[in-house]
């Protein structure tokens, strides 16, 4: 299983972004889909998650600003990112927990990150 990430890149304050990372591979089922970012010097920290059945979580800094979204269908999760800030720069992970055809569950399988940068 592979997950690639896209839609990162270089935006003015106050603009927008949207990501999305697409899993492939042997998937039977694509069980909690999140995204996580990660700033320079700091730890890894939950940006937003996604449940099969569609309930949500976000980290309070970005309630209000971001959606995450998922399309069980094509095995993707996006976030839409508006009003970014600079505190917002990061490198953003996509993850995931999924099961395969032999029943399996797999729990917090990462994509490669993708840059995102705001500038002031």
């Amino acid at each position: 299983v592979q997950l690639q990430a896209s839609g990162g890149g270089l935006v003015q304050a106050g603009g927008s972004l949207r990501l999305s990372c697409a899993a492939s591979g042997s998937i039977f089922s694509m069980d909690r889909m999140g995204w996580y970012r990660q700033a320079p010097g700091k730890q890894r920290e939950l940006v937003a998650t996604i449940t099969s059945g569609g309930s949500t979580n976000y980290a309070d800094s970005v309630k209000g600003r971001f959606t995450i979204s998922r399309d069980s269908a094509k095995n993707t999760v996006s976030l839409q990112m508006n009003s970014l800030q600079p505190e917002d720069t990061a490198v953003y992970y996509c993850n995931l927990d999924w099961t395969s055809y032999s029943g399996i569950l797999y729990r917090n399988y990462w994509g490669q990150g993708t840059q995102v940068t705001v500038s002031s």
